[in-house]
Order: C-alpha cells, then structure tokens, then sequence
C-alpha cells in the first residue's frame, strides 16, 4: 500500500498531453452509467475558461489494478481495451468536461446528440480586450450550424460563412495540428503585418493550446470504499459514486462468441428483475438491497467466497460467478419473500418495511426452501418490528438473525425469547417520523386489513386503490388544526400514529379538518362499528358522536384506548411468546 503522503498526489500536464494522452489509451472511463449533458453554451464556456487561463477544476484520476468495465470510445477516440494491463488509470470525476474537450476538437458523437457536430471553430475576428467580458465567448467559439448559411439561404450567418472561407474562422484543432498553414493563409489574404490582431489572436489560442495545464488529483492505494467517499465529498452537486457503480464496472462481461462466453451485466439484471415486478410498489426496490442480498447468500451458500459481510470492504470482493451461482434462486427467494409482505404480511410497498435487513434475511430463508413456516415467518416479522430493543439495526445483528433462519430451513424450531414492548413509545411514536418503530404500526395497521369508511365493503390498501388516482392516504383521526383550534390537546399528541388512520385520497379531502364527532356520523350506519374495528379504533369515539359530546381529555383517552387495541392485536401475532408491556411514562 503507498504511503499516506503518495495516496492522494496532485498533478498536471499540458491540455494536448491530456487530449494525446486519451488518444493513446492511457485513460479509461468507467461505466457508472453517468448521463453526459452535452450543453453547447457550456462547452463553450469551458473553453472561453482556458482561453482566458482559468482553472476549470481538477480531473480525478483512480490508479488501481483493478478492473472495471469501461466505455470504449469517448468522442470519437477509442479508449483502451486492454484486459492484461497491470494498472488502469480511471477517469472518475472529469467526464463531462473531458468528452466536451475531446469532441470540441476531434468531432465525434455525443450520446443524444447524435446528429449534432461538437467540432468547435474560433472566429479570429472577435478580439480579446476586457478580460471581465463575459459574453464574447459566444461569438468567438462557433459550431458549424452558426457557420453553415445553407447557401445563401440563413442570412443571419451569411458573414461567417465567408470569413470561414478566408481562413478568419478556423478549426479549433486545426490550430493545434496545422498552425503554419492557418498563419500562411491569412498571409495570403492579406494580413501580412505580424502584429495584426487576427494573426495575434490565432498566435494566442496556440499560445494556450500548448501552454494550459490540466490539473489531476491521483488516488493510488485507495480501496473501493475510500474512493466512494472521496468522490462524493468532491463531486458535491452530482450523483454519487456508490460500491453499486463499482461492482457493476467489475463484474461487467463482455459477450465472446468466440469463446462461448455470455455477457454479464449486473444493472440490466436487476433491472429486468424489478421489470418482472411489474405495477407492484416493490419494484422500487434499489440496487444496493439487491446487492447486499445476493451477497448475503453468497456468503451462507458459495464456499470460501470470501464474502464475509454485506458492507462496502466485502461487497467490492463480489465476482460475477458468485453472482451467476446464486442468482437463479436468489431472485425466486426474493419474489416470495415480496410476496409475503405485500400478500400475506398486507404491507403494500416498501415504504412500511419497518428494517431494510427485512429483505435480505426473508430471502435467504426462502433461499431453496420447499417447505417455507409462514407462520414462523409472521411471529419474526412483528417480534422484531416492535420489540422494544433494536434488534436488526447492524450487521452483527443480521449475523445472528441469519442464523436463526439456518436453524428454522433446518427444522430446528426457534425459540424467541422474551418479547418487551413500551406503552409510552407507541404514544409517541410520531406521524412525521420515518423510524423503524412508525413504520411497524403502519404496518401492523396495513395487516388489519382496514376498509374504506366511504365504501365499508372495500379494502382501503387493496390493489385496486392503488390502480386509481383515489389512492390511500394518512388521515388524522383527530385533525390537528381541529385538536389547535379547540385546544383539546398538544400538536404533538394530535401527530402520534395512535390518532392515524388509512382512508383513501377523496375521503381524506372530504373530512378535511371537521370536527370527529360530526364527520363520524355522516359515515355511521349499520356496521360502521366493524368498519372501525377494522382500524383498531376504539368504539367510544363513535359513542361520543352519538351524543354529539366530547369529553376532557378525549384525545388522550382515545390514544390510550386504541394502543390498548394494538397491544391486544400483537399479543395474538406473537402467540406462545413471552409478552411484557411497560410504560416508561409512568414507571410502570
């Protein structure tokens, strides 16, 4: 490993040492799938920065051996292909403004833009005074379309088109390559004097072609993990660098008919498996679960693999036939372990999962398992959704919990051990918290199956209204700028998930913030009580709309009597399990 003063080196070199650089295959750019916004103006910028000798940014360069797919052409320059070098210089941040250099002065294609010419010409004409001047740059770098006067036809570049003619609007590389010949027509034309200003301007884009550094920071000696970091930090406004991109880049495979071989690429994988989803909300699913899935099951069934975690240092050692090995069966398992949560569990979206780790350990139990125990499966789910301790919250923990689900593929029951709950943490679990324990009674309320009040023969979270524009929404039972109005009660009493409820979208809207008491009676009609069953809520609130009163400290009393009814509902989810409840509110 380099020392710490070597890992991280500034350097530069000459723009045309750079652009011969790139021509001769020194550089590769990794496919991290980075949209290159190709802006004519901002091209045009760039140049008018160099032009003017300013800094344009440092270009950042990963020295590694490495090796990670990379696109083969930039512009038009073809990239390295070599696949036996002993390092690879990778081109990490700098892509954009690289491929605007390479295009502006060797033509080529950009992605969308196919029929686009990005060769850059500079107009001689336009002097250099003001250095503040901020707008010149636009006459004085031209693409041929501000040329081309289509034969007379566009007279807005009727001038141009003849000072092309005469050799006053040049190739921008024809500088670079050809400056005697550039200078001698201009001689020929007439511009015999040294000092004109059309000649000292072309002297001083060749001044600065052959003169403008480029600025390189050189990480060598850096694991995945580290240069994830490192670019993020430095490439603050653009989309980060995560060990997704890098696993992508280094399992890539290109297809060799030749050899048989079959190409392999990781993005289209999961891609094509999140298609296969369909409209399902869990199709949301993103890349890094995925990868830390499959290598959850690498790690439990492909011997010395060498993928002894889920985090970034394990995940960059994943190789394709790892993936390949497990990939058949790792998509079925994560297909039921969907289905379970959506179809059995009712949680319809990703978004009431209340741990991320739910995932992977539902789909390596599933992994090659013909005899799944859902109703293991259901005490697991709500044990550790809402036991009072955070039990899934590491790596460590997802250790253990993969050993539980060996024990249970192995026949061997396991035993959960004493189940702890806290009244107090369910009163204020919050509804603007996104934390694990909200989610758990989002969910929990999501399994009670709760009906529609408009439409009491409805599911209110049925696929259906997910299909509709009239889909579910979070609807305060209390509505809060009813509970301010009236001073009934806090804010932050009328924010907790005890007075929440799944209503859909139109319903929602029509209650707005009305009293309970009167928009409860609109909707109570014969078996309403079932309707509200269905949501957990306590009975005496329509008892209170019934008598049109509602009584001191209502709020309160309706909070404590509904996490009565979802203590009641859990302790039957986790039949045969030690169940305690404490409040640490009142110490008890």
């Amino acid at each position: 490993m380099a020392s710490y003063t070597d890992r991280i080196k500034p350097d530069h070199s000459g723009i045309t040492t750079y652009l011969e650089n790139l021509q001769g295959h020194k550089y590769q750019i990794p496919t991290f799938q980075r949209e290159i916004v190709w802006e004519p103006n901002n091209v045009k910028k760039l140049w008018d920065s160099i032009y003017k000798f300013y800094p344009f940014g440092s270009i950042l360069i990963w020295k590694t051996n490495i090796k990670l797919q990379h696109h083969r052409r930039i512009g038009g320059i073809l990239l390295s292909d070599d696949f036996t070098a002993t390092e690879y210089q990778y081109i990490l941040d700098g892509q954009q403004r690289t491929t605007a250099l390479v295009t502006s002065l060797f033509g080529g294609e950009i992605a969308g833009h196919e029929k686009v010419d990005p060769t850059l010409y500079v107009d001689l004409t336009v002097e250099h005074s003001d250095p503040t001047d901020d707008m010149s740059y636009r006459r004085r770098f031209l693409y041929w379309t501000e040329i081309d006067d289509r034969g007379g036809q566009f007279a807005a570049n009727i001038g141009k088109r003849k000072r092309f003619g005469q050799g006053l609007i040049v190739k921008l590389n024809d500088i670079r390559t050809s400056f005697g010949d550039v200078e001698r027509k201009l001689n020929d034309i007439g511009f015999t004097d040294y000092d004109h200003p059309f000649r000292a301007q072309l002297r001083r884009f060749k001044e600065v072609l052959d003169n403008y550094r480029v600025s390189f920071i050189e990480l060598q000696g850096i694991q995945v993990s580290e240069v994830c970091q490192i670019f993020e930090r430095i490439n603050q406004a653009g989309k980060p660098l995560n060990i997704f991109d890098i696993v992508v880049a280094k399992t890539y495979r290109p297809e060799d008919k030749g050899k048989g071989e079959t190409g392999f690429y990781l993005r289209d994988l999961f891609q094509e498996f999140r298609s296969s989803l369909g409209k399902s909300n869990y199709a949301e699913i993103d890349d890094l679960t995925l990868l830390q899935t499959v290598a959850t099951i690498v790690n439990r069934v492909v011997p010395n693999s060498g993928i002894l975690n889920i985090t970034d240092r394990y995940l960059n050692e994943l190789k394709t036939e790892h993936i390949e090995k497990v990939w058949g069966e790792t998509q079925k398992a994560i297909c039921k372990a969907l289905d379970f949560l959506d179809n059995i569990l009712c949680i319809k979206g990703p978004n009431l999962v209340p741990y991320r780790y739910f995932y992977l350990t539902l789909a390596f139990y599933f992994y090659e398992n013909k005899k799944p125990d859902y109703s293991f499966l259901q005490r697991y789910f709500w044990y550790y959704s809402f036991h009072n301790d955070d039990l899934l919250a590491d790596t460590t923990d997802l250790r253990q919990h993969l050993d539980v689900m060996v024990e249970e593929k192995a026949t061997t029951r396991h035993s959960f051990g004493r189940f702890l709950l806290d009244r107090n943490r369910l009163r204020e679990a919050s509804y603007s918290a996104k934390g694990r324990l909200a989610r758990a009674v989002l969910a929990l309320y999501a399994n009670h199956n709760p009906k529609d009040w408009a439409k009491p023969h409805r599911s209110v979270l049925s696929d259906v209204y997910y299909a509709l524009t009239d889909k579910p929404n979070l609807h305060h039972i209390f509505p809060i700028s009813f509970v301010e109005k009236n001073g009934i009660s806090t804010k932050l009493m009328a924010n907790s998930l005890m007075n929440i409820a799944y209503l859909t979208q139109i319903t929602n809207l029509q209650i707005s913030d009305k009293n309970p008491l009167d928009y409860l009676r609109e909707y109570n009609t014969n078996g309403f009580q079932d309707v509200m069953n269905s949501h957990l809520v306590p009975g005496s609130i329509l008892q209170w709309s019934a008598l049109e009163n509602l009584p001191d400290g209502a709020l309160e009393a309706f909070v404590e009597e509904r996490i009565d009814l979802l203590v009641n509902y859990l302790r039957s989810k986790l039949d045969g399990i030690s169940f305690d409840v404490i409040d640490s509110k009142s110490g008890i």
